[in-house]
């Protein structure tokens, strides 16, 4: 490979010839810099032309108009939505949700932070042989938006060890703290190997206004519907109470729950203004 990038450069970049003069040398300098921008311009158009061809086969894009997207939702005629908690509190009511979620049979997605870990590791422990996914939520709640990239950085790969240390796993879905993002955020949440998740559907339940309405912010909710992500908080007030009656409510309008691991893209996919993941 090195060898055939010494002939092309050689090809675009000639040697000066013995006796030739530096005018003549220059004219044809000039000549080659025209065939070699031709040639670019010519290679990118087959590039391009590949990619037009074959999206579906290369293109993995998260970028809409410049903005790096997380992902909200996804685009499915699948009748699934995904439940998720974000668990940056308490652990008061987690056996209580644990419980619940299996007697349902219902798989969820708990976001993590890395204080969290180091507090209840036997919830941790519990989350991941109960068969839901783990996901990253960084190592102590902080709005990364105002962080370096090195701090965002350290931020998610502290939670990513700590979660790995105890228990082997290796979280992938990564939720930026209260909901805060920019470019540097989804990007260096990338760099980690991690998508970057969401929701459309919020719970509110962190407002303690009670079952009811929970239930309502829910069931009720005008963005609910196929490829949903539900955002909820297993340290809410009154989440345990008014869960089993959401499984209930969302079965019973014809929902499949399963965890974002089972919904969403992992390639083959683009997203569209909305932060609705879409397969190519």
């Amino acid at each position: 490979m090195k060898q055939y990038f010494s002939h092309v450069l050689e090809r675009m970049v000639p040697r000066r010839a013995e006796g030739q003069s530096q005018e003549d040398y220059r004219g044809v300098l000039l000549a080659k810099g025209v065939w070699a921008m031709l040639f670019a311009i010519a290679a990118l158009a087959i590039v391009r032309g590949a990619m037009t061809a074959l999206p579906g086969s290369i293109t993995v894009s998260s970028s809409v108009n410049g903005q790096e997207m997380p992902i909200y939702c996804v685009k499915t005629d699948k009748k699934q939505v995904a439940l998720t908690f974000d668990t940056a509190g308490g652990n008061a009511d987690m056996g209580r949700i644990l419980g619940i979620l299996e007697r349902h049979g219902v798989h969820a997605t708990f976001f993590l932070t890395g204080g969290w870990v180091e507090k209840y590791p036997e919830d941790v422990k519990a989350i991941l042989a109960a068969g839901h996914d783990m996901g990253n939520e960084g190592d102590s709640y902080k709005n990364m938006s105002g962080l370096a990239s090195s701090e965002c950085l350290e931020e998610i790969q502290k939670a990513h060890t700590r979660v790995q240390e105890l228990t082997g796993y290796d979280m992938t879905l990564f939720r930026p703290p209260y909901g805060e993002y920019d470019n540097k955020v989804i990007s260096n949440a990338r760099e980690c190997g991690y998508s970057s998740v969401m929701w459309d559907v919020d719970s509110r339940d962190w407002k303690d206004y009670g079952v009811d309405a929970i239930l309502e912010n829910v069931l009720e909710n005008e963005n609910l519907g196929n490829g949903s992500i539900i955002r909820c908080h297993s340290g809410a007030k009154y989440m345990a109470d008014a869960l089993d009656s959401l499984i209930r409510g969302l079965e019973k309008q014809g929902y499949e729950i399963v965890p974002v691991s089972q919904l969403i893209y992992t390639e083959k996919y683009h997203m569209n203004e909305d932060g609705r993941q879409v397969k190519n």
